[in-house]
């Protein structure tokens, strides 16, 4: 079985824009998946989101599958914005658009979504994930690179540390 992994919409901006914190972190992910032949979706929601600021054909859409929104993933949307516990200062459209994104993820069977927004997107999807309504499981740009991030087991890299 091959790794899939959903490309959230901060992931995209982190990527294409050098000025952002986790630029470094998403650039070594996005050559890790290429070389790893690991395949990379992005959502018809994530494209408009990004489109909001920054043309669309700033990324490597050749490399990329995209994935319409249907009435399956808006079922499955319904039943994970059901089942999810928000905290009082969630932003709803934000985290409506999130789940959208966790859904058609779950509904395509795709493992990982990568992610560069740890408040929402990240916090949302483990606490589904640890309710188990939820298989997929983020990884986010803040953690840095890791080249073990796409395993099920969740075992992460072993990183050394030089003092020298």
């Amino acid at each position: 079985m091959t790794t899939s992994v959903l490309l959230d919409t901060s992931y995209l901006i982190s990527l294409v824009n050098q000025n952002r914190k986790n630029h470094t972190a998403a650039a070594e992910y996005y050559r890790f998946m290429l070389e790893s032949n690991v395949r990379m979706f992005v959502s018809a929601i994530a494209a408009s989101e990004f489109a909001v600021r920054q043309r669309i054909d700033e990324l490597p859409l050749r490399n990329f599958t995209f994935v319409p929104f249907n009435v399956p993933h808006g079922v499955e949307a319904a039943r994970l914005w059901t089942a999810l516990q928000r905290d009082a200062g969630d932003d709803r459209a934000v985290v409506r658009d999130d789940v959208k994104l966790m859904a058609q993820a779950e509904r395509e069977g795709i493992s990982f979504i990568l992610t560069d927004d740890k408040n929402t997107m990240y916090k949302h999807c483990e606490r589904l994930r640890t309710a188990e309504v939820i298989k997929l499981r983020a990884v986010k740009l803040e953690d840095g690179f890791d080249d073990c991030a796409f395993r099920t087991d969740g075992q992460t890299g072993f990183k050394l540390a030089y003092a020298g």
